[in-house]
């Protein structure tokens, strides 16, 4: 059993669970056998590129998530349009609050490796119980990430809504912090209209606690610079 085919199909068995197909349907629906599908799912066998394909149409899934990608710490990109603060990465954390609910609304994105350029594909998980399980969540956005000189810039699209959108913009990207402030602009679906707030990008996993509560808020001196300027702002 190799590396890949194993989290290919620890990747296939969480779809599939999240759609709440069983292994027969998920035969079904790919003309194979179960016994073959759950050699899949335990990195028994290796999984040819088109019935990849098939498994993730149906699994209403983007390719992309089933792929194996090797993490930070295995991949050296070596790639100088990359920022500092996104180079070898392979994941990152997303964090702002929401005060429909006063919860910290959290995310996980995978990114895809550099082409050369200075854009990555990326995919967010918005939303979820659990961090091992992460892409069993509300929301599921794809998207990708440009690099420039002083702003990174992340465009999403959820995969099922796609009237909903988001874009997150993070200033300075160039310095190598371990995390780094962020502005969310999109439209939310709960109710239907336009949001916009300050947001935190991670390299690492926060302790999500009181602390981090305070820190994500809109603080006063938010308001006040937006009463100053007539627009929100994220320095």
């Amino acid at each position: 059993m190799n590396e890949a085919s194993k989290e290919i199909g620890n990747k296939i068995r969480t779809f599939r669970k999240k759609q709440k197909m069983t292994l027969d349907d998920l035969a079904e629906r790919i003309y194979k056998s179960k016994a073959t599908v759950s050699k899949y799912e335990k990195g028994e066998i290796s999984i040819d590129i088109n019935t990849l394909y098939d498994i993730a149409a149906a699994l209403d899934a983007n390719i992309d998530q089933l792929l194996y990608m090797k993490r930070s710490h295995d991949r050296v990109l070596g790639d100088q349009k990359i920022p500092p603060f996104f180079r070898n990465l392979s994941q990152f954390y997303g964090y702002w609050y929401d005060g429909r609910n006063n919860s910290i609304l959290r995310m996980v994105f995978d990114v895809m490796p550099s082409d050369g350029t200075n854009m990555q594909r990326v995919m967010m998980y918005m939303n979820f119980d659990d961090y091992k399980h992460y892409p069993i969540c509300e929301n599921t956005y794809s998207g990708t990430i440009e690099h420039y000189d002083a702003l990174s810039i992340i465009q999403l699209t959820n995969q099922h809504l796609f009237l909903e959108k988001g874009t997150i913009q993070i200033l300075a990207a160039s310095l190598d912090f371990k995390y780094k402030w962020g502005m969310w602009t999109g439209l939310s679906s709960r109710p239907m209209m336009p949001v916009s707030t300050k947001m935190l990008v991670s390299r690492e996993r926060l302790k999500e606690d009181e602390e981090l509560v305070a820190t994500l808020k809109i603080s006063k001196e938010d308001i006040r610079l937006l009463k100053l300027y007539n627009m929100f702002t994220v320095l």
